[in-house]
């Protein structure tokens, strides 16, 4: 799991392990301890933020005005699709 550092307490991390989920999340700078991380895979996350930011810019999407599940997910693919697209061009 990609999360920033608001999500580094020693509570968070035992929860995700106990789930069988790798945490990637930075330490404090001020923590005693520094739990390891991968700092490779930390500086992709940006992407995944983008992506965010990126369809938040589609009014019916971040005001989610779709009741449906299947309508909304409808929604974000068409977006995605037409993001790639002008990317592309």
């Amino acid at each position: 799991m990609l999360a920033d550092r608001a999500y580094g307490s020693a509570a968070f991390r035992q929860a995700l392990v106990g789930r069988g989920i790798t945490p990637c999340i930075p330490p404090h700078a001020k923590h005693r301890i520094q739990n390891a991380y991968d700092p490779v895979l930390y500086r992709q996350r940006h992407k995944i933020e983008n992506m965010f930011a990126r369809l938040k810019d589609w009014r019916r999407i971040h005001t989610r005005y779709d009741r449906c599940a299947h309508t909304f997910l409808s929604a974000i693919a068409f977006a995605v699709v037409f993001i790639f697209w002008i990317n592309e061009s």
